[in-house]
């Protein structure tokens, strides 16, 4: 616990508002809910369910794993220009064994209990059904079925901002948005990965498809005859006249053993935490490769549960979503003028919003009239 806490309170990662350990001894729940910024709003991010297996003290392998998906949150949601702080919970354990209803109405009258402050998704481990579920004990409860008032599947909006990332990155690497032409490898053909495909195919792309699951890229080949499979992630990313290449599976997928192998000038792609540690934006920079950071692209399931807070509409949430391309085309502008990786530039623009946002309700809270608050 003393390392989490120093994290907490001490270090560059720290800085989170609020968190929050739970513990339901009747339905056997524990969670962790992080809260990193309210700065932008409520803060907003998905609840894992995890057991954390080969971990020596896996409670407290998630209460990292909850801090630092918070803080990515509140990044990615400040880019995607929301109204929303970071926020991410953790429950900890098998959800093949532990999950049920009673559980997660437990989790939901945690979360209700925060007032608002932390508004709840689908994440790994947790679905649609999951959260019409939590959503019974708690009204700030998103990622639930159209039936039940939600937007569904959130991987469509997910796709369509990887996509548009894609062609910001075209666009600024060859002048051009089009991909008529270009050789695309995208590794991982789940839903985000598949719908991608879709659209790549549809932009008249070559496109190269990986994963470790065969009938994922059975259905990929019997949905789009021209794809071509490839046996491996890594004959993937050394493929000869690779332009693009979309990692859309497991995080850490840029490291010291594939970042010397890659053929592709680009890379853009919908998995999350791409970077497998600090020093790997600056090693893709300097072989040349531009980087489209993970949470500006994969933003679009975002802005899409977020947009279920105001009743959904889907032609709102993918018009937003296709602001993705000018917020790529931003960051890249601002990387190539201060002479930094695309990373750095995407976290300095996320800070310089969240730090604007704070300053301003502030100063709004010290001109409030004595004995009032600022929100009246």
């Amino acid at each position: 616990m003393t390392g989490v806490i120093e994290s907490l309170f001490h270090s560059a990662q720290g800085g989170h508002e609020q968190v929050v350990l739970c513990q339901d001894p009747r339905s056997g729940l524990k969670a962790v809910i992080a809260i990193h910024s309210t700065a932008l709003g409520p803060a907003l991010g998905g609840t894992r369910f995890h057991a954390y297996p080969g971990e020596a003290a896996p409670e407290e392998a998630a209460l990292r794993d909850a801090l630092n998906l918070a803080r990515g949150m509140s990044y990615k949601n400040a880019l995607a220009g929301l109204a929303h702080g970071g926020g991410k919970a953790v429950i900890i354990g098998d959800p093949e064994r532990l999950k049920t209803e009673e559980l997660l109405l437990a989790y939901g009258r945690f979360v209700a209990g925060l007032g608002g402050r932390y508004v709840t998704a689908c994440d790994v481990g947790t679905y649609v059904a999951d959260m019409d579920v939590v959503a019974r004990a708690c009204p700030w409860t998103t990622g639930r079925s159209p039936e039940n008032g939600g937007a569904g599947d959130s991987s469509v909006l997910t796709a369509f901002g990887v996509f548009q990332g894609m062609r910001a990155a075209a666009a600024h690497r060859w002048g051009t948005p089009d991909l008529a032409g270009r050789t695309v490898g995208v590794a991982g053909v789940g839903k985000v990965g598949r719908l991608l495909v879709g659209r790549l195919t549809e932009a008249g792309a070559r496109v190269l498809v990986t994963d470790v699951r065969e009938e994922a890229v059975r259905r990929v080949l019997a949905d789009h005859p021209g794809v071509t499979a490839l046996g491996s992630t890594r004959e993937l990313i050394s493929a000869p006249g690779l332009d693009i290449y979309a990692p859309c599976a497991l995080g850490g997928a840029l490291n010291d053993a594939t970042v010397p192998l890659l053929t592709a000038s680009v890379v853009c792609g919908g998995a999350n935490n791409q970077l497998d540690h600090p020093g790997v934006e600056k090693d893709l920079a300097d072989r040349g490769i531009l980087y489209a950071p993970d949470y500006v692209v994969n933003s679009g399931g975002v802005i899409q549960v977020a947009d279920e807070l105001h009743g959904f509409d889907f032609a709102r949430a993918k018009a937003k979503a296709a602001g993705i391309y000018d917020t790529a085309l931003e960051i890249f502008r601002h990387a190539e003028s201060s002479g930094v990786p695309p990373a750095v530039a995407a976290d300095r623009i996320a800070e310089q919003r969240m730090a604007r946002a704070a300053e301003g309700a502030g100063t709004a809270a010290a001109g409030a009239p004595a004995g009032a608050s600022a929100d009246g």
